[in-house]
């Protein structure tokens, strides 16, 4: 069933927090409103400051529906300066220190919103480039193409234990580590809200992409804030995955939008299919125990990423051998790779029965579910 539209506060009493809400108004107010230290993840699409000076015309003459609203001009550099340290800092009160920030931007504003990122003490992480696969053409053709916006990935305090889930962004990128550059599409189409046939909102975000944002660095159960909410893309995605959200937006057309568009998901996933494994919490096997309950046998080879003209010999004592390199599993990977490397990853085995090569962590699962749970 949808959820039953809510009235939206006018003040959040002291030491509450106003659970999926939105919040109208300024958000350097709200957010100086709420509790210090208490929001997981920010995720943040503030006015670009585009600077845009002349009308833009399509070859054929017609108009280009260029992002011209009143929320995205500033005066001056130096005021936009003054807004994004204040929006960013009060971000950073509410922040837990184990939180972190997500900001997008284009080349007008980015690398201003960066630079002040790092001068309020936030590390960042990551940037991430979300490569557009339908950009805007560059109609005059004086430019490229603008075919990418970037994101910083950020966390309050240095050194903090931050949330980064490995497992399910590798699983979501068919088994392969996800990279930085993510190519996504622009929101169109039936995802994109319009009001009597105009966009609702000049630069609505695509739901894949805060999909993958929150999927990476959050938990169910988390709370992720948005000051600029927009038509409520952050707490769609953000109630779809068990997350428990805060947006903030001082447009009332917005938010009567976003309102409508969140009560209108049902109830999201059960809490079975949004509590993802983590294989690195997992329960740990030796790797000398394949060789206790026969797995794997002294003297055989194990081959380095599946290459058979790359071989270590198995010790009895479970070490390998490769050439004058004796260790662990992980320490002669590294050895051959020159970097650190997750030896169950990298070392496979010869099937006894058909002779094809299975990663040794095949074996692990194998003998862990002999094992059976743990008391």
């Amino acid at each position: 069933m949808p959820r039953r539209p809510r009235r939206e506060p006018s003040s959040t009493p002291d030491g509450a927090l106003p659970l999926d809400t939105i919040l109208h108004g300024d958000c350097v107010t709200w957010l100086n409103s709420l509790p210090e230290r208490s929001v997981n993840l920010v995720f943040a699409d503030p006015p670009y400051n585009l600077q845009l000076r002349n009308t833009l015309y399509r070859p054929n003459m017609t108009v280009v529906d260029a992002v011209d609203d009143a929320w995205d001009q500033f005066g001056s550099f130096a005021e936009y300066d003054a807004f994004t340290r204040a929006w960013l800092g009060a971000c950073r009160r509410v922040l837990k220190d184990s939180g972190a920030l997500w900001v997008i931007g284009s080349y007008h504003n980015i690398h201003r919103v960066g630079a002040i990122v790092q001068d309020l003490d936030y590390w960042i992480l990551n940037d991430v480039a979300w490569v557009k696969d339908n950009p805007m053409p560059n109609f005059r053709g004086v430019r490229f193409t603008n075919a990418h916006e970037t994101l910083i990935w950020a966390q309050k305090k240095r050194g903090a234990r931050y949330t980064f889930n490995y497992t399910a962004m590798k699983a979501l990128n068919d088994d392969l580590q996800m990279r930085s550059d993510w190519a996504l599409p622009l929101c169109t189409g039936n995802e994109r809200i319009r009001v009597d046939g105009a966009k609702a909102h000049s630069t609505q975000k695509p739901e894949a992409l805060l999909y993958r944002i929150l999927l990476a660095t959050s938990h169910p159960g988390d709370v992720v804030l948005d000051p600029f909410f927009g038509t409520g893309t952050t707490g769609a995605v953000a109630r779809k995955l068990g997350r428990r959200w805060i947006g903030i937006e001082r447009d009332a057309d917005y938010v009567r939008i976003a309102r409508e568009r969140i009560d209108a998901i049902p109830d999201g996933a059960p809490a079975a299919a949004l509590t993802l494994p983590d294989r690195r919490k997992a329960r740990r096997l030796p790797f000398g125990m394949l060789l206790e309950r026969g797995l794997l046998q002294p003297g055989q080879l194990l081959y380095f990423r599946g290459q058979r003209d790359c071989a270590a010999l198995l010790l009895a004592d479970g070490r390998l051998r490769y050439g004058e390199v004796v260790g662990s599993i992980h320490q002669v990977a590294q050895a051959i790779q020159g970097a650190p490397c997750n030896g169950w990853e990298h070392w496979h085995a010869a099937d006894p029965a058909t002779g094809a090569l299975q990663p040794i962590d095949t074996l692990r699962q194998k003998a862990l579910a002999e094992a059976g749970p743990t008391s």
